[in-house]
């Protein structure tokens, strides 16, 4: 078998990478594991305008009947979203069964991450990334997407980690991978719904055009992994921080006691603490969305003039 058996990119996505255009990776798992049906395929749609608004080329991932597709059309985009949770959320640990077995999957930022890198795509952008889960030391839940940060070489724009996760854990384990963090026009790493976590990021880079050279910088010298980004949620869309800390609190106390780990936990919290808030979460998730594809489109643009 060979790998053009298994990855197809759009022929808008192939020939803006072949004359050097930017385009920005965007990931499925928010469309069917993320909001509920129409909000996910509205919210996705309203997504890629943004980075063709500002310039770029949007290329939405998922895998479509074992094939992993790069650059979705508005009808994959929409039958993701009314299958929903039918959809395997798949991670680099299952792309092989999913691929060989012809199935559809919704890819993860560690999928996206790889599934951008095979087709050439540097930049990506997500709403928040995994992490180190709270309890890890008690149940070694760890998220695959830091693994995929220290090996894949592809810069990664998000409101920071999730605020369900263990944030100071989170940024420890980068730091062993090597995997710099930058806040864009912040020196605090931001957590998810909130401005605010209480960490310090790595670095502070004001500019489109220093993030892109910092990016091209740790690519010329050999040093292979991605980058985080982290870019805060608006001002106007942010969360209480007690609030949100309540909420999440809650949340994270029903799924221990209903006994949910693995993959499921992330799914389970978001749509819990959306109940919690009466939506207010899921507003926020969506803007922050919005920003990083702003973001994202900007330092595209900055990386696709350095060549």
């Amino acid at each position: 078998m060979k790998l053009e058996q298994f990855l197809v990119v759009s022929p808008e996505v192939q020939q803006a990478i072949k004359e050097g255009k930017p385009v920005v990776a965007l990931e499925s798992t928010i469309i069917s594991h993320g909001m509920p049906y129409p909000k996910n395929v509205e919210t996705a749609l309203n997504v890629e305008k943004i980075v063709r608004k500002h310039g770029a080329i949007p290329a939405t991932i998922a895998i479509i009947k074992g094939k992993i597709t790069v650059g979705l059309s508005p009808e994959e985009i929409e039958y993701l979203g009314k299958e929903g949770l039918k959809v395997t959320k798949v991670s680099r640990r299952d792309l092989p069964v999913i691929c060989a077995l012809n199935k559809d999957g919704a890819t993860t930022v560690a999928t996206t991450m790889y599934a951008a890198s095979l087709a050439g795509i540097k930049v990506f952008a997500t709403g928040g990334i995994g992490g180190v889960h709270r309890n890890a030391q008690t149940t070694m839940d760890i998220s695959a997407d830091l693994d995929e940060f220290a090996m894949t070489n592809v810069l990664v724009v998000c409101a920071g980690c999730k605020s369900i996760l263990d944030i100071g854990l989170t940024l420890e384990y980068l730091e062993t991978k090597g995997v710099p963090v930058v806040g864009y026009q912040t020196e605090e790493l931001p957590a998810f719904y909130t401005t605010h976590s209480g960490f310090k990021v790595d670095y502070r880079l004001d500019t489109a055009s220093d993030i892109a050279k910092a990016f091209d910088a740790k690519m010329a010298l050999g040093l292979h992994g991605g980058m985080v980004v982290a870019n805060p949620i608006p001002q106007e869309y942010a969360m209480d921080l007690n609030y949100i800390t309540e909420n999440i609190e809650a949340a994270v106390k029903e799924s221990v006691t209903l006994g949910i780990t693995g993959k499921e936990t992330t799914p389970f919290l978001l749509d819990k603490i959306q109940k919690l808030t009466a939506g207010k979460s899921l507003e926020a998730n969506i803007q922050l969305v919005y920003n990083n594809a702003f973001v994202a489109s900007l330092i595209a643009i900055e990386l696709s003039k350095q060549g």
